[in-house]
């Protein structure tokens, strides 16, 4: 059995449990394969909103569990369809209450039940500084008062291809996602989907734009009386001023899954807040820079073969 890779990692996760965040994606398989090479043994949990493809669920109790082994699956007393449908509301990238009703609080009761019986823990996530700028800022060490223990970033320095690597090592096939031309793997669609992606998703899961263009509807009303009580709540001076700075009733604007993608944000990062329903963000997906509807069939067609290729998996028709 392999031993971890440095003396100093060695003393620092010694006698302590390791308790690995488990995505259904590259990275955080990445991560549990390198922490089985060497030789750490490691707790794996799957934090389940209820909004993956079924593709993942497939993956993680297939393929991915007869690999790494088990994985605890964690979810919050309502998933995402339910917990929009009780709040009235969509998740935002101001109210992001989706990652904090199902994703870390689960993982804190989850965490809390351990340490009360004694164990110290490590949570150890799959993050690569590659991925994002603000990723790029962390740091492989930190402590999470939220968690109340130190989270560790294995990975954080790792490029793609060692991801894609470690998968070969071990024969661990990819969440069929990837091959599909998906970037990422999580919530189909998440709040923070690129519109590749939600092109992806439009062509091949339209069952899920109808899930989504259903929850539209059906939360639409409920806003609408949220906002009209609030209105109604005002003083005769405050709607006058609300009018004026163009936020009446005439203004109110349906709330949806993804916000307005054209708005652009001001000289503080703020956009509008506007909402577009599902179906016309997709229709905006299917066109170019600058909103130029052009087909762009060919253009699916080359992101999943992309996929194929950068996971070594695709004919590309190349003679011997």
């Amino acid at each position: 059995m392999a031993t971890p890779h440095s003396p100093e990692k060695s003393a620092r996760i010694a006698g302590r449990r390791v308790v690995a965040s488990i995505s259904g994606g590259k990275d955080s398989a990445a991560m549990s394969l390198w922490l089985a090479e060497q030789g750490i043994e490691h707790d794996r949990v799957f934090l389940d909103t209820g909004w993956e493809h079924d593709l993942t669920y497939e993956y993680l109790r297939g393929p991915l569990t007869a690999k790494l082994g088990p994985i605890v699956e964690l979810r919050a007393p309502l998933l995402m369809e339910e917990l929009i449908r009780k709040k009235g509301m969509f998740p935002s990238r101001v109210r992001r209450f989706c990652t904090q009703e199902l994703k870390v609080k689960p993982m804190q009761r989850y965490l809390s039940e351990r340490m009360d019986a004694g164990d110290d823990l490590i949570n150890a996530v799959g993050i690569r500084a590659a991925e994002s700028e603000a990723r790029s800022r962390m740091r492989e060490w930190e402590w999470q008062d939220g968690f109340d223990c130190e989270v560790w970033r294995p990975l954080l320095l790792w490029s793609e291809q060692q991801v894609i690597d470690i998968h070969k090592r071990h024969g661990l096939p990819p969440n069929p996602l990837y091959l599909m031309g998906a970037q990422r793997v999580g919530c189909w669609p998440c709040i923070h989907a690129r519109k590749s992606e939600i092109r992806l998703i439009a062509d091949k899961d339209p069952v899920r734009i109808a899930r989504l263009r259903v929850l539209e509807q059906e939360i639409e009303p409920v806003a609408w009386a949220r906002w009209r009580q609030s209105w109604l709540a005002l003083t005769v001076d405050e709607r006058i001023n609300r009018r004026a700075s163009g936020d009446g009733p005439d203004q109110f604007n349906s709330p949806a899954w993804f916000q307005n993608p054209m708005s652009r944000a001001d000289k503080d990062g703020h956009r509008d807040g506007t909402c577009w329903p599902i179906d016309r963000v997709v229709e905006w997906s299917r066109t170019v820079r600058g909103g130029q509807e052009k087909d762009q069939q060919e253009n699916l067609f080359a992101a999943m073969n992309d996929g194929c290729m950068r996971w070594g998996l695709c004919d590309t028709g190349a003679t011997k």
